[in-house]
């Protein structure tokens, strides 16, 4: 067990430990191939890595891969309510300096952050900014002296870097591993569309004939929307984006907008990375029932401190569910204080999609390494063959081949010359 750590009972490590092994027998990637490969090679020897990632179960392999590659890894939470306190236990016990507790405060969030930051890591991977932008804020030797580069994992933090770049405040490489084609075609489509399912378990509810409102047309939207309307239900789509409404349009869904459609809605679900989505405005026009759920990454998309005030009553009737009485009488239930309902109320994403994910991760570390003197601060796309080499050997543990290109092929693709 590693010294230094905090989580909610290290007592849980076993319960953790059944997890991590489920999990990983689930990512033959990130858990099998890779790890052989950094347990042979350490490629991250001396390397202190720092993360604020869910901390879960499929992160627990994460960890494990980076400690085989030869890394000391400090982890915080990405999200106050997502924590695994069993896979944080386990973790410890693996020797990860965890700190991260299910249900804590904003400031005990902080203070897990600058946990990972006071360790002086050369590498970050963050999930939704956090970890990174309080290092530019409070850690200004870390940025100049100490950090090679860094990462992130969802479309939320990369919108918040894209924002720093162009205002010349990014002072680190970054490597979106979001856009990566292996991340956000898998894991925020495939995983974030059945944590649907997930977030809304326990609520006894049928989708069949119920109508489904689904905030936004995105990877993750669009994979929600497909999930739900494969269980039965009438979906209406909302966009603010001009050509993903046509996509959702094409797609077979009814487009409006959410003032129109929320009236409608037996049930809400959000993911758009944007606030106020489900606004004061709507709450009078909630139907008596209606489940709210918000999947993006941050808690403002519905409007929970608003809806919170405006609540006559407010009971919890299950972990993570609270029932809230409006004004009109109508009673309404929300997931998870309006954060991330599926990892807030299930386990997050199915194993199997977020080996490629950490797969990424662990190979984006390791290229890092390799490259370290020629980076540059600002967005650094992910390699092509990095993506492509996770894409390989998932096939490959699926038992599935594919077609190379003939080197005639291959000319005509990439040459002018041919025509008609």
């Amino acid at each position: 067990m590693t010294e230094g750590y905090k989580v909610a009972d290290i007592k849980l490590a076993e319960k953790g430990r059944e997890g991590l092994y489920l999990a990983g027998r689930k990512m033959p990637v990130t858990a099998g191939i890779i790890r052989e490969d950094f347990s042979k090679n350490k490629p991250l020897k001396g390397i202190r890595i720092g993360a604020c990632l869910h901390v879960t179960k499929e992160t627990g392999n994460l960890a494990r891969t980076l400690m085989a590659g030869g890394a000391e890894v400090y982890m915080c939470g990405s999200n106050p309510l997502s924590t695994q306190d069993d896979a944080a236990a386990a973790m410890v016990e693996d020797g990860v300096h965890v700190y991260a507790w299910h249900g804590n405060t904003n400031e005990e969030y902080y203070w897990c952050v600058r946990q990972v930051l006071d360790a002086k890591p050369h590498i970050l991977i963050d999930d939704g900014g956090d970890l990174i932008v309080t290092a530019h804020k409070e850690y200004p030797d870390l940025i100049k002296n100490g950090i090679i580069a860094c990462q992130e994992e969802t479309t939320t933090g990369v919108k918040r870097f894209e924002s720093m770049e162009a205002s010349g405040n990014l002072k680190i490489p970054l490597f979106p591993v979001n856009d990566a084609r292996c991340k956000n075609e898998f894991d925020n489509e495939l995983g974030t569309g059945q944590g649907i399912v997930s977030a809304i378990y326990g609520m006894h509810i049928l989708f069949a004939g119920k109508t489904v409102v689904i905030a936004g047309y995105g990877h993750c939207s669009s994979g929600m929307a497909l999930r739900a309307r494969g269980l039965g239900a009438k979906v209406i789509v909302t966009e603010i984006d001009p050509i993903a409404a046509l996509k959702a349009t094409y797609a077979g869904y009814q487009v409006m907008k959410m003032d129109d459609a929320i009236s409608q809605a037996d049930v809400v679900f959000t993911a758009t990375g944007c606030s106020d989505v489900v606004a004061r405005k709507h709450f009078d026009k909630l139907k008596d029932g209606c489940i709210l759920g918000n999947l993006g990454h941050f808690d403002i998309e519905i409007a929970t401190k608003d809806l919170y005030a405006y609540a006559t009553t407010r009971k919890n009737i299950r972990k993570d569910v609270e029932e809230l009485t409006l004004p009109n009488e109508n009673k309404i239930y929300l997931l998870g204080q309006g954060r991330l309902a599926n990892l807030v109320l299930s386990e997050g994403h199915p194993a199997e999609v977020m080996d490629q994910s950490f797969a990424l991760q662990s190979l984006i570390s390791k290229y890092i390494i390799e490259n370290r003197e020629i980076f540059n601060p600002g967005i650094i796309k992910v390699p092509e063959d990095i993506d492509n080499q996770v894409g390989f050997l998932k096939l490959q543990t699926m038992g599935i081949e594919i077609d190379e290109w003939t080197e005639e092929q291959r000319r005509y693709v990439m040459g002018f010359e041919e025509g008609t």
